[in-house]
């Protein structure tokens, strides 16, 4: 199990990490392509809108052959699709490398996450929100490698083909550690309750589960990663507009807010294990409410900076909660119900942006950011939806088989 741990979190660091290869590369690639802002906002939308139909397509297939053989060949796949955006000399060749490289990643996304709420299963106790810090590490250590690359004036390509290379041999080492402990229904081999709940529910994926409170999930994912996309695309702006600043503390403002994210996720696990998995999506709710307030009502560019850490922090436990909910609503392969709330989170996350950019249209950019407010009250108000199942509970174990269980049975 050690093992598959590790696995899984190098899978999430290398996703972290292909997934910087594209972004830090966001301006010289359009400088590459001739295009233009405009332009590339439709492309994104592309880009979006391919990973969201990968998410849909990748959940029956890991239904159907598990979660580790989809993981492998989505990251191969996306180690591939990340050199063609460099490559792309014009509009049309860019958007079908989006296409290709924004499928590749919904269906990496799905699969990763599905084989983390497996290996979670086995440890009894929560370990997601660590994952999820490992994507935010590779995602810092592939951002820190090209700009020194571009500082030392290394060529794109090598330095993307270098890091296709580098993901592709990562996969084939870890990818034998992934775990392989259930197959779908229909199949020879599975994992104990899982297979016979599996078998008694047909060809009716939803069979067992709670229709209502899986639609509650993907209505939180949605606000919640809303709420995260406003850090990305309006944190800079937001303190460079607002105190008239230069560019560079503009971009303080999100480094801020993704280190402090990236350092939270790591502890994140232990507060859950201590005060479960509701007060935690509640607690982090709250928190990146007044973060984000704080920003929003900042008498300066330090304090706005503060904010948007607080808000970090915040928000830093909340989406593994979901993700491990939504992957437990039932005992068997939960491949479906993992791609519908995390593709509705996907679209949340591009939904964002554009909401923030709407409002603040029409009156200012703080305005704009209040639309990630109501987002967190949401979730805090529907945080009960992540309780533990009365009969099959997050770390697998059944009603009466907590410690106290436990110790009752290796004493009897």
């Amino acid at each position: 199990m050690r093992r598959a741990r590790v696995s899984v979190a190098v899978v999430f660091a290398l996703n972290g990490f292909l997934a910087a290869m594209w972004v830090a590369h966001i301006p010289a690639i359009s400088e590459r392509t001739g295009v233009g802002h405009e332009q590339l906002g439709g492309l994104l939308l592309l880009l979006g809108g391919s990973a969201f139909v990968g998410m849909q397509l990748c959940g029956p297939l890991i239904d159907r052959f598990g979660s580790a053989p989809l993981t492998i060949v989505a990251a191969m796949s996306l180690s591939a699709a990340v050199v063609t955006p460099v490559l792309a000399s014009n509009g049309p060749q860019l958007a079908l490398a989006l296409a290709a490289f924004g499928f590749a990643n919904g269906g990496l996304d799905v699969s990763m996450n599905a084989q983390a709420v497996a290996v979670e299963r086995r440890y009894r106790r929560p370990i997601m929100a660590a994952f999820h810090g490992y994507f935010s590490v590779g995602s810092l250590i592939g951002s820190a490698i090209v700009a020194a690359a571009l500082a030392l004036d290394i060529r794109v390509v090598v330095t993307v083909a270098t890091a296709a290379v580098v993901g592709v041999l990562v996969i084939v080492t870890v990818g034998g550690g992934l775990l392989r402990a259930a197959r779908p229904a229909g199949t020879a081999a599975a994992d104990g309750p899982a297979a016979d709940a599996a078998a008694t529910a047909g060809d009716r994926w939803w069979s067992g589960v709670d229709l209502r409170r899986l639609a509650l999930l993907a209505a939180v994912a949605f606000a919640l990663m809303l709420a995260e996309g406003t850090a990305y695309d309006w944190s800079a702006l937001h303190v460079v507009e607002t105190f008239d600043t230069p560019e560079a503390t503009g971009a303080i403002s999100f480094g801020a807010f993704s280190a402090a994210m990236a350092l939270a996720r790591f502890g994140v696990d232990r507060v859950a294990a201590r005060i479960g998995s509701v007060m935690v999506l509640r607690g982090g709710s709250l928190i990146g409410l007044v973060g984000m307030l704080g920003a929003i009502l900042a008498p300066s560019a330090g304090w706005a900076i503060a904010g948007w850490a607080v808000f970090g922090i915040g928000l830093a436990g909340l989406i593994p909660q979901i993700f491990t909910a939504a992957g437990n609503l039932t005992v068997a392969s939960s491949g479906r119900t993992i791609s519908l709330v995390v593709g509705c989170g996907y679209l949340g996350m591009l939904a964002g942006p554009a909401v923030v950019g709407f409002i603040s249209s029409r009156s200012t950019l703080g305005t704009g950011l209040i639309a990630a407010v109501a987002a967190l009250v949401f979730a805090a108000v529907a945080a009960s939806v992540v309780r533990e199942n009365s009969r099959h509970d997050h770390r697998g174990r059944e009603p009466g088989q907590g410690r106290d269980a436990g110790h009752a049975t290796l004493e009897g």
